[in-house]
């Protein structure tokens, strides 16, 4: 095994579960958008999972047991609150004036904020920098959402347009 393979696979062990962290939003965000509220359970999932990645992350930073049981404590009780200010947000009488959405960037938004204050609890700064991408994401998020139609109007016209480019173009051979 030479050491570039020895590099790459101790950058993703130690960096995997934050990248895990980052697909998992997105997965959610995607999910949210096509499928409305019957993804609470995905994001009422995802907070507990990156409060264990917070948990075991922190864990190194922390000696004594005590100092292990107020990591466990603190982010249990840290991610409690946000699973529960997301279920707040399916609920129906939230669910009826809030869009699909609105409802994935406040969940975005939510989970930006949970990750980087689990991240400054738990002493890892990773997992301030998932918190930083998270948060960053709401614009482009927004934008995204905000231009879809335009995005695929403009996808398909200039597919249009190349179609009708490349017939002209065939078709002018063809009479040479």
């Amino acid at each position: 095994m030479t050491n570039d393979s020895s590099g790459i696979r101790h950058w993703l062990l130690r960096d995997l579960p934050y990248a895990a962290m980052l697909a998992l939003a997105v997965g959610g965000l995607v999910l949210t958008s096509f499928r409305g509220p019957t993804t609470h359970y995905y994001w009422m999932a995802l907070a507990p999972a990156y409060g264990l990645i917070a948990i075991v992350s922190g864990w190194r930073h922390v000696d004594t047991g005590a100092a292990r049981m107020q990591l466990v404590l603190t982010q249990a009780l840290h991610w409690f609150a946000f699973v529960g200010a997301m279920w707040l947000m399916f609920l129906p009488q939230v669910r009826g004036i809030d869009s699909d959405n609105a409802t994935s960037l406040t969940l975005l938004i939510l989970l930006a904020l949970g990750t980087f204050v689990a991240g400054v609890h738990a002493r890892v700064w990773r997992i301030c920098v998932v918190g930083v991408f998270l948060a960053a994401a709401v614009p482009a998020v927004a934008w995204i959402q905000e231009s879809a139609m335009l995005l695929l109007v403009s996808v398909l016209l200039l597919v249009a347009v190349g179609g009708v480019f490349w017939w002209l173009w065939r078709r002018e051979g063809g009479r040479a």
